[in-house]
């Protein structure tokens, strides 16, 4: 029975019914505003979300099955071919089924894979090693290793789509079989990238980006791994690795700051080794801020104590993190639950993707470099925004005095040594190293990690301690990306982590 042959108050207190059993299971409530259905869920985001994890939240469990649409109201029916048929979305898109994730790319429903597709076809070259080289290697295992002198072919776009994982990865069948091989070796992650980018554009409900707020003190968070922290932090539980890939893709950026800065860090100087001497007086200089004791504060006169400085987060060469969802970067202020926090992204792209806050302030003698301040995400959090280098803002003594004990740096996947973007690092790493400060810094692979360690040791010689030794992250992202320049090239988001600072003498007494 459809809702245009309903009574008003019959359709009333089916809406209600559906709410209540919406909220109880922690999705977001329904409410009519000017004919349209739009959740009320009090969120504010100060920040889109990364095109590539933009996703429309579904209403009920009920568009959740593809059974109503967004703009639409529902309709109540017994008719079994609405459970089959996927219904389309606002924006036209055909809601995607679990089993029906595995699209090519020229073929997807989504246009964004299709425009995607087209992207790479014009910009992606093939990797058979009959071609000449397009660039100098940048690794052992970049296959571009493998194109030599022996090459007889001109560089060729990809056109091929391999049919098993959906993604043009050669300029001809021809190729694509000849070099099958090495194709294999790959093959199986480049399927799973392909469905987990249309999972994110199959219009589903997400569970798994609803996050939890403020834990009892007590509830000690565990951060072993991925599987003990999320259950010892309630979120909800994930039973699909595919969603868990999505979870992990954006709670990746705070969790490995707040697993390296806590007490209760996986990253011990016993068990693993990584944390060296220096990395252990540097990160306990950290720890004393974020785990101080209690004071015996309360609401009276004579309970009033005065409060520490925020601790102060420098994220450098900030791209796709500085446009996250605020209530992701909130985890970390629910970690370490009586300081205060104060994100600061720096980079000249930390605005790319959140075209709705543009243009940029304009820069006058109040806010000289333009900020963009975000100061009522929460008691506990505030975020600035530079689009402009550090070293600027360093010479300009903007962020001086730095204290070890209340500020750290972060730079993920910076590119230190890379050949593209170590020009821009020149500047700002010697800087880096006078403030004494612990510097986090985290890489796609082993490879890049020891690429970027070499290129510091080189520039600095031995004004430099190593806080971490190189390794995988125990916080990384499960999930890979495809680099849509390269189809052979697959990373995930902070997959190692390391730490350095600059060198500190120790004063000795001449007798």
């Amino acid at each position: 029975m459809q809702s245009g042959y309903t009574c008003s108050r019959c359709l009333h207190s089916l809406r209600r019914l559906t709410n209540t059993k919406t909220h109880t299971r922690g999705y977001s409530s329904i409410s009519q505003r000017g004919g349209k259905y739009t959740s009320t869920r009090a969120s504010v985001r100060n920040a889109p979300v990364p095109k590539l994890l933009i996703h429309r939240r579904a209403i009920t469990s009920q568009e959740h099955q593809g059974q109503i649409s967004i703009d639409e109201p529902p309709q109540i029916t017994t008719s079994p071919r609405f459970k089959s048929k996927p219904s389309p979305t606002a924006s036209g898109n055909v809601l995607l089924e679990p089993n029906n994730l595995f699209h090519h790319f020229s073929d997807s429903p989504s246009p964004d894979m299709r425009r995607r597709a087209a992207f790479m076809k014009t910009h992606a070259y093939c990797t058979h090693p009959s071609h000449h080289q397009t660039r100098m290697p940048l690794s052992p295992h970049d296959p571009e290793a493998r194109k030599g002198a022996k090459s007889t072919q001109a560089p060729a776009f990809v056109r091929f789509e391999c049919p098993d994982c959906g993604i043009p990865v050669s300029c001809s069948e021809e190729h694509w079989a000849d070099d099958y091989e090495s194709h294999m070796e790959i093959c199986d992650t480049l399927r799973e990238i392909n469905e987990d980018d249309h999972d994110l554009r199959s219009g589903r409900f997400f569970p798994e980006f609803e996050y939890p707020g403020p834990q009892m003190e007590e509830a000690v968070v565990n951060m072993t791994n991925w599987d003990t922290y999320l259950y010892s932090r309630e979120y909800q539980a994930i039973n699909e690795e595919r969603s868990l890939r999505q979870a992990t893709r954006l709670l990746t950026y705070p969790v490995t700051i707040g697993s390296i800065l806590s007490e209760l860090s996986p990253y011990d100087f016993r068990r693993d080794g990584r944390l060296t001497i220096e990395g252990l007086k540097s990160l306990s200089a950290l720890r004393y801020t974020l785990h101080p004791p209690r004071t015996g504060a309360d609401g009276t006169i004579k309970g009033l104590r005065p409060s520490p400085p925020p601790v102060r987060v420098f994220i450098l060469g900030a791209r796709a993190e500085s446009s996250l969802p605020r209530e992701v970067w909130q985890q970390l202020s629910f970690l370490f639950h009586r300081v205060a926090f104060h994100l600061i992204f720096i980079g000249p792209e930390s605005m790319a993707n959140r075209d709705a806050e543009f243009p940029l302030p304009e820069r006058t003698p109040g806010n000289p470099f333009g900020a963009v301040v975000e100061d009522r995400i929460s008691h506990e959090m505030k975020i600035s925004t530079f689009v402009e280098y550090y070293h600027t803002l360093h010479q300009a003594g903007l962020f001086h005095p730095y204290d070890p004990y209340f500020d750290c740096f972060v730079l993920f996947h910076p590119g230190l040594g890379h050949p593209a973007s170590s020009h821009e690092w020149a500047d700002t790493l010697p800087q880096l190293l006078e403030t004494k400060v612990p510097i986090i810094c985290t890489g796609y692979t082993a490879w890049d990690m020891e690429r970027d360690r070499k290129w510091v040791e080189e520039k600095m010689g031995g004004e430099m301690d190593v806080l971490m030794e190189p390794g995988e992250n125990k916080f990384r992202s499960l999930r890979w990306d495809l680099n849509d320049f390269d189809p052979a090239d697959i990373s995930c988001a902070n997959w190692g982590v390391w730490a350095f600072r600059g060198k500190r003498y120790e004063t000795t007494m001449k007798e």
